[in-house]
């Protein structure tokens, strides 16, 4: 593998972004990130360390934001790609760690599920509980299937797909990767900060009703 880009996904992250953006491309030189329709410059915060961006006009969903810089990356040649969230709470000092694992699998989770002692209880439960669904669907032990800390390899896009437009895609191309086959690798990375509900833009019921439809959908499609 020798050709390896970062995508981040961004959304109101004026703050953070910039700082995040400029660590990550000391790693991996090739950062685009994607604006989901941000109001809060954003952009212009990304743009000012020498990141490519691509501001889409409104805000469209996570799932969106990741497919667009999915397209655009691989239809450039990159083997793979690494997304992290722009919020601060992956580190981009942490994406050797995926790299590494990045030989032997066509699908690298950063997982946290070390560090869930360190996070709220709501947040705790939430994960714990959802791995443990996602993991009985995927027909594979995952132990955080909620992590956007990834690696994701071209014949992976090019065997699950992306059609997800919001929280529920990262989960979906799990299940859909497992029930295919795919190689998927779990490793532990340290975080920025272990509770991400301040900084999360994700709505705990009306997102977790279409994780759970789409992870559902994922296992059905593994049948026909």
């Amino acid at each position: 593998m020798t050709r390896i880009a970062v995508a981040i996904p961004a959304y109101q992250a004026a703050p953070s972004v910039g700082d995040v953006a400029r660590r990550t491309r000391c790693i991996v030189p090739d950062v685009l990130v994607v604006d989901d329709g941000s109001t809060d410059g954003t952009s212009d915060a990304a743009r000012q360390v020498g990141a490519e961006v691509h501001a889409l006009p409104w805000n469209h969903g996570k799932g969106s934001a990741l497919r667009v810089a999915f397209d655009t990356l691989f239809g450039r040649g990159f083997d793979a790609v690494v997304t992290l969230d722009a919020d601060g709470q992956h580190l981009p000092e942490e994406i050797p760690c995926l790299l590494a694992a990045a030989d032997s699998a066509e699908l690298v989770l950063g997982t946290r599920d070390h560090l869930f002692a360190q996070m709220g209880r709501v947040r705790r439960t939430s994960n714990g509980l959802s791995s443990r669904a996602i993991s009985w669907l995927a027909g594979q032990g995952l132990s955080d299937v909620q992590t956007g800390f990834r690696l994701y390899t071209r014949r992976l896009l090019e065997a699950t797909g992306f059609p997800e437009t919001g929280f529920d895609a990262e989960s979906a191309v799990v299940v859909r990767a497992a029930r295919r086959g795919l190689r998927i690798r779990q490793v532990p990375v340290r975080l920025g900060f272990a509770d991400g509900r301040v900084t999360s833009h994700y709505r705990p019921l009306a997102d977790s009703l279409c994780i759970a439809r789409a992870v559902v959908e994922a296992r059905l499609d593994s049948w026909q």
